[in-house]
């Protein structure tokens, strides 16, 4: 098929601040829109315009060159062993492993490190359809039981059962309402839950606490999301649970770089009584308790962060004491509780540093690593041991013992490349480039070794930009057969990110996103500059967040690059709130109901910033409709909206929208639909940008 399905266009329009906005691709939001709740004809015609471009996108992509090739070493990449890191609880160790063609891990335990494997949890024994995925397990301290947590077909709403560790037998337990992972008291029989009282409704935060046996009807609820005022729709409370049941830290969030502390003696009287320990400041805090000390994590007085204690049980516990002060060269990202003493998880230029320190805050050694990439460890307080997850870039993950008073590492399981014998090897560069407002920021750059910077070099450049999440180095699986064939994939760090504190991240929320993509640009512009591709060798990719990138990458740039991954993307900036639970975000972009925000939010909205009569590039927009974070929607309307603007070519650059089913945002796809994703945008780059599959 040489051209797109045509999309009616319908009149409609709205009124913003006195400003008429036109959105002729209204009818495409379907039964999800504010004027249209429920309506089944709107979202049956939806349904078969949906079909009609997924009939068009696997037309297009079925018949690109190369497919059974790639597909084939795709399948093998993804269906490496895929070890979870192992936690230990009493004398049982507990880890997750996807095997060959498994659709889902399966959760098992062993008796110590020698024991014989045995099966906990297998979601694909208990839905063959492969749609049942395990989002995360928690065993009681002394690992006589287990809550886990599994949702159906990516829709993240994840039940909460328990099953006895010894037995394999699961108890009669039953907690609903997207539960997040529980924690357990030191008892053994009850653990603290985060959860929704409605499942439909995102904004329905509860604190509950559960007794093994109970019903979770009869849980006493120990904190309610507000319902009125600007932390209603906030991501609200997080708890962080003292493990001996006295003290309850409650986390809730003003924002996506912001909450407010409170704390409760559940001990003190038979009322709760909510006292304040660090409240309206803009500051990110969590951390772990131990004993009558809150050990915290703070942005407070500190964009890198810094280790404090609050005494909880003092005269004046909102007064803290530093344990470990923030750096300049590095930011910590996490810190976990072990025997005695704090392991703490630092940035340092985007690569992993593990710390050790004693409860006092002093310094005791660096935790051996691998190599140069990312690490991530699970402890236990009562343990001076731990469990270590590494990977980089070209290597996959390898799961390492530690000990902490040593701070040495033993291998305790390794994922093999089967690689053939003349495999090219590949590098890893790391780069400082300047951003329009002469901003440093650093990318990462992987390719063969025999790389030549002539220019000519098919490239793809990734980036994701928000809510300080930071881009660090991870097994590139689905796109080695791009590498290994002579392809160049780039990350670039940008504003947004976590990768260099809470100022990094604020200077790309709110009126200085544009920051954000402007750093995107920069890392095009050098990649062409430096001899490594040029503009129709150079394809920009990104997801969610870093999908609205490209989508702001292709109407404000769309000779930056000759093709673009667009994934499960926010591209409607003017009515995205009004969707799922697209109002924790607001505090990240703002909201077109604020007059003053509206402007910024206008100039860079994708979706209304689509030019009939421009030549956009080849375009892949992915969205699913089991999608608990980003409406399908936002994908529909700008594919109407591009297909009939752009002026090139649907025959050498097509616009395609692959919209999923029986999917989510990403969390718990199956192997088979990795596979097939995967193929669909390693093929539809080789096709745009000329790396040629044998």
């Amino acid at each position: 098929m040489a051209a797109p399905p045509l999309t009616e266009l319908r009149p409609f329009a709205y009124t913003l601040h006195g400003q008429r906005v036109a959105d002729p691709y209204h009818w495409l939001e379907g039964s999800a829109a504010p004027e249209a709740p429920g309506d089944a004809a709107v979202d049956a015609e939806v349904g078969r315009w949906t079909d009609a471009q997924n009939a068009y996108a696997r037309g297009v992509l079925d018949a690109l060159p190369g497919r059974a090739t790639v597909s084939a070493e795709l399948e093998s990449l993804l269906s490496l062993p895929a070890w979870g890191t192992p936690r230990e609880a009493g004398e049982w160790l507990f880890y997750s492993l996807r095997r060959g063609d498994e659709a889902q891990p399966v959760l098992y335990v062993q008796r110590g490190q020698s024991g014989e494997r045995r099966e906990l949890v297998n979601v694909n024994r208990l839905d063959p359809s492969g749609d049942l995925a395990l989002d995360w397990y928690q065993p009681s301290r002394d690992g006589r039981y287990v809550a886990f947590g599994t949702y159906r077909a990516g829709d993240e709403n994840t039940l909460c059962r328990v099953l006895e560790t010894a037995t394999g037998r699961w108890l009669t337990d039953e907690i609903a309402g997207r539960v997040d992972p529980v924690a357990w008291l030191d008892d053994g029989e009850h653990f603290f839950v985060r959860k929704l009282k409605d499942a439909a409704d995102p904004y329905s935060g509860q604190v509950t606490l559960h007794r093994v046996g109970r019903a979770a009807a009869d849980d006493p609820i120990l904190f309610t999301q507000y319902t009125e005022g600007p932390l209603a729709t906030t991501w609200g409370p997080s708890p962080i649970v003292d493990p001996s049941g006295r003290w309850l830290v409650i986390a809730y969030y003003t924002g996506t770089d912001s909450n407010d502390l409170w704390f409760y003696d559940l001990q003190a009287t038979d009322k709760l009584v909510r006292r304040d320990l660090l409240v309206g400041e803009r500051a990110l805090t969590g951390g772990f308790i131990a004993g009558d000390t809150f050990f915290a994590l703070t942005t407070h007085g500190a964009s890198n962060k810094r280790v404090v204690a609050f005494d909880l049980d003092s005269e004046r516990p909102e007064q803290f004491r530093e344990l470990i002060a923030a750096r300049d060269d590095a930011v910590i990202v996490d810190i976990a509780p072990a025997l005695d003493r704090i392991v703490v998880d630092t940035l340092v230029s985007a690569q992993s540093r593990l710390e050790v320190f004693d409860r006092a805050g002093k310094r005791e050694g660096a935790i051996e690593l691998p190599g140069i990439g990312s690490a991530s460890i699970v402890t236990n307080e009562e343990r001076s041991s731990a469990w270590l997850r590494f990977e980089n870039f070209a290597e996959p993950a390898s799961l390492h013992r530690v000990d902490l008073a040593t701070r040495r590492t033993e291998l305790w399981q390794r994922t093999e490349l089967a690689a053939a014998a003349d495999e090219p090897k590949l590098v890893v560069k790391q780069i400082e480039y300047r951003s329009a407002d002469g901003t440093s920021v650093p990318m990462f750059l992987v390719h063969r070794a025999d790389l030549a910077l002539d220019g000519t070099n098919p490239t793809i450049l990734y980036g994701y930009g928000g809510f300080d999440i930071s881009m660090t180095p991870a097994f590139l699986t689905a796109w080695r057969p791009w590498l290994t064939r002579g392809g160049v994939y780039a990350i670039a760090n940008l504003r947004g990110g976590g990768e260099r504190g809470a100022a990094w991240h604020q200077a790309g929320m709110l009126e200085q996103k544009q920051n954000v993509f402007d750093d995107f640009y920069a890392a095009a512009d050098w990649l062409v500059a430096n001899g490594y591709t040029r503009r129709d060798r150079l394809g920009v990719s990104g997801r969610s967040n870093g999908g609205l990138l490209t989508g702001v990458t292709i109407t404000q740039r769309p000779d930056l690059a000759a093709a673009a991954i667009v994934g499960v993307p926010l591209l409607d900036m003017l009515r995205y709130q009004h969707f799922l639970m697209a109002r924790y975000w607001v505090p990240e972009y703002g909201s077109a109901e604020d007059p003053a925000q509206f402007g910024f939010l206008e100039r860079y909205s994708p979706y209304q910033n689509v030019v009939p009569g421009t030549a956009y590039p080849a375009v892949l927009l992915t969205a699913a409709e089991n999608d608990s974070r980003v409406h399908p929607l936002h994908a529909r309307k700008m594919a109407a909206a591009l297909q009939a603007a752009t002026t090139s070519d649907p025959a050498g650059r097509p616009v395609l929208l692959r919209v999923d089913r029986d999917v989510g945002h990403g969390p718990g796809k199956p192997l088979e639909a990795r596979i097939r994703d995967a193929a669909d945008e390693l093929l539809f780059m080789a096709h745009q940008l000329g790396l040629e599959i044998r």
